[in-house]
C-alpha cells in the first residue's frame, strides 16, 4: 500500500490526502492531526477534499433520520453531558417507556417527514427483558406497515442475546456511541466504562446487526482525544457514525462548556470522513446550535442528518432540512431506495 503523503511546512496537501484515501490508503496520525488543526482559510479546500471521498461512496444523497426519545429521564448513569442523567437538574420531561402504539405513531411521523431511518432511544443503563420485548413488538408492527423504513435502537449497554432478538424482529442498526477517547471517558462518566461500550458494540456486531457508533465533540477533550476517537471508530469499522457537538444544557455538569466554533465542527466532520471513508456519517446533536448558518456546509463531508430535534433539545424542522439539502445541490434519499 502506498504511504500517505507527508505534511510539509505545516501545510497539508489536502487533495493528495483525499487521493490517497480514494486509492485505498489510510491516514497516519500526523496527517489526521493536520486536518483537525487546519486554519480557517483552508476550510474550503478541506471541505472539497472531504467531499471527493463522500461522493465516491455516497454520491450526493442525504439520508434523513428521525429520533424518538422513547423513555426520558429516570436514569442512574452519571454521563455529564446528558440532561437525563442522575447528575442533571435539567428541566426535562420524565416518563416511562413508550407503548407499542406510541412507537408506531413515531414511525409514521418519521415517514411523513421524509425520514428513511427511525431511531428509538431510551434513557437508562441498558434494556430489561421487558424493554427488549416492547421494542421487538414495535419493530414488527412498524415493519409490517413500513417495510422499507430503517430501524435503529439506542438502548444502552447490551448483550448479544438481546441484539439477536432485535435483529429477528426487523431492527437493522443499534446505536451505541463511544462518545470520546478511552483516556477522557472517566471525565464524563464513571458509572460504566469505555470497555463496557466497546463490549456492547462487539456484541451487536456478532449478532449480525449494523453498528451506529460515534461521539460527542466539545466536552473539554483535547485534539488528541478526538484523534483517538476517530481511529478507534476506524478500527471498529462502524457502519454509521453520528458526530454530535455538545449542546450545553442548564442543570448538567457541562452547562458552561461552550468552546466550539463552526470551523471546529467542520474540521471534525472532515476528519471522520477521511479516517472512516466508507461509513455513513451523520451530523447529529448540536448541529443547529454549534454550526448555525454554516450547517449546510456539513453536507460536504457528511451524508446524513437528523430532523425535528434530538432527545431533549430542539432541531431543524424536516421541511427546512429538506430545503437546505436541495438548495445545496444534494438529493434527499428516498424511502423506496434499496441502498443502505
Amino acid at each position: 500500500m502506498q504511504s500517505a503523503p507527508s505534511v510539509a511546512h505545516d501545510c497539508v496537501p489536502l487533495n493528495a490526502l483525499a487521493e490517497h484515501v480514494l486509492d485505498g490508503g489510510s491516514l497516519e496520525r500526523v496527517q489526521a492531526a493536520a486536518i483537525l488543526s487546519a486554519p480557517d482559510a483552508d476550510l474550503p479546500e478541506l471541505l472539497h477534499a472531504a467531499f471527493r471521498i463522500r461522493e465516491r461512496y455516497w454520491g450526493r444523497r442525504v439520508k434523513i433520520c428521525m429520533l424518538r426519545n422513547a423513555r426520558s429521564g429516570l436514569c442512574a448513569e452519571d454521563c455529564h453531558y446528558c440532561s437525563q442523567s442522575a447528575v442533571s437538574d435539567a428541566a426535562v420531561a420524565r416518563y416511562r417507556l413508550d407503548s407499542v402504539p406510541e412507537l408506531l405513531a413515531g414511525a409514521r411521523r418519521a415517514v411523513a417527514s421524509g425520514a428513511r431511518r427511525y431511531c428509538m432511544a431510551t434513557s437508562g443503563r441498558g434494556p430489561s427483558a421487558a424493554d427488549v420485548a416492547r421494542f421487538t413488538a414495535a419493530a414488527r408492527a412498524i415493519k409490517a406497515e413500513h417495510p422499507n423504513l430503517e430501524l435503529c435502537v439506542s438502548l444502552g449497554l447490551m448483550g448479544e442475546e438481546a441484539a439477536h432478538q432485535l435483529k429477528a424482529a426487523g431492527v437493522g442498526w443499534v446505536n451505541h456511541n463511544l462518545n470520546t477517547s478511552r483516556r477522557f471517558h472517566p471525565n464524563i462518566c464513571t458509572t460504566h466504562s469505555y470497555d463496557d461500550r466497546i463490549a456492547t458494540v462487539r456484541a451487536v456486531r456478532r449478532a449480525g446487526l449494523s453498528i451506529c457508533c460515534g461521539g460527542i465533540i466539545g466536552m473539554g477533550e483535547t485534539q488528541e482525544d478526538v484523534l483517538d476517537l476517530a481511529f478507534a471508530l476506524r478500527d471498529l469499522r462502524v457502519d454509521s457514525l453520528p458526530v454530535n457537538f455538545l449542546h450545553p444544557v442548564d442543570g448538567t455538569p457541562l452547562a458552561h462548556q461552550c468552546a466550539l466554533t463552526p470551523g471546529n465542527c467542520l474540521r471534525a466532520l472532515c476528519l471522520f470522513r477521511f479516517t472512516n471513508p466508507e461509513s455513513e456519517i451523520r451530523v447529529a446533536g448540536g448541529r443547529e446550535f454549534n454550526l448555525g448558518w454554516f450547517q449546510s456546509l456539513a453536507l460536504y463531508p457528511a451524508n446524513s442528518i437528523f430532523v425535528e430535534g434530538y432527545l431533549t433539545t430542539p432541531g431543524q424542522a424536516a421541511a427546512a432540512a429538506r430545503r437546505m439539502v436541495t438548495d445545496m445541490g444534494f438529493e434527499v434519499e428516498s424511502l423506496t431506495e434499496e441502498h443502505a
